[in-house]
């Protein structure tokens, strides 16, 4: 069975961004060994830590995982700062680190009407830029996300509908 790790963009339990995780891996069990990471267990990143344990638990995470899906909500029209500090631990050494040839699938919300669509394209262009292999499908935008979270979880059905065949295409893809 394929394993992938979803990688939340948000620290708050109560987010759209994990309510969407929780949402996917609910409806890819049985497809997929899911695991969720946690990117608020990370420091801030610096070089002069060269040894810290929920370091390397994440790295080793990515490393053993065949996807990674990352769910990333838009702050200040791009990704949140944990995002951004989890991807710069696990991007050492640079251009031969864990995520070197790492399949990766994006979808980004927002309660805004985009969708979080520059959070998207930067976090694509900085997958990109660590040789991770951005999976290629339509761009996967949640849009007007407050109204379409309910009790923890994702609840839209056109939504759904349009991420979950993108999703089990990569599942075989990995």
């Amino acid at each position: 069975m394929k394993k992938l790790l979803f990688i939340p963009g948000s620290l708050r339990t109560a987010s759209a961004s994990r309510a969407t995780v929780r949402t996917l891996v609910s409806k890819v069990e049985g497809e997929a060994a899911c695991t969720i990471a946690d990117p608020g267990n990370l420091p801030h990143y610096n070089a002069d830590l060269t040894d810290n344990l929920h370091v390397k638990e994440f790295c080793d995470q990515i490393a053993e995982a065949d996807g990674l899906v990352f769910v990333t909500p838009e702050y200040n029209y791009s990704i949140p700062g944990v995002l951004k500090n989890a991807i710069d631990w696990a991007s050492r050494p640079a251009l031969e680190s864990v995520f070197k040839g790492k399949p990766c699938f994006i979808v980004s919300i927002s309660g805004g009407a985009l969708g979080g669509v520059r959070a998207q394209a930067h976090l694509k262009y900085i997958l990109n830029g660590m040789l991770a292999n951005v999976y290629v499908c339509p761009e996967i935008v949640i849009p007007l996300a407050n109204q379409k979270v309910s009790d923890g979880h994702l609840v839209d059905e056109a939504v759904l509908g349009f991420v979950l065949p993108k999703l089990r295409d990569f599942i075989l893809h990995v």
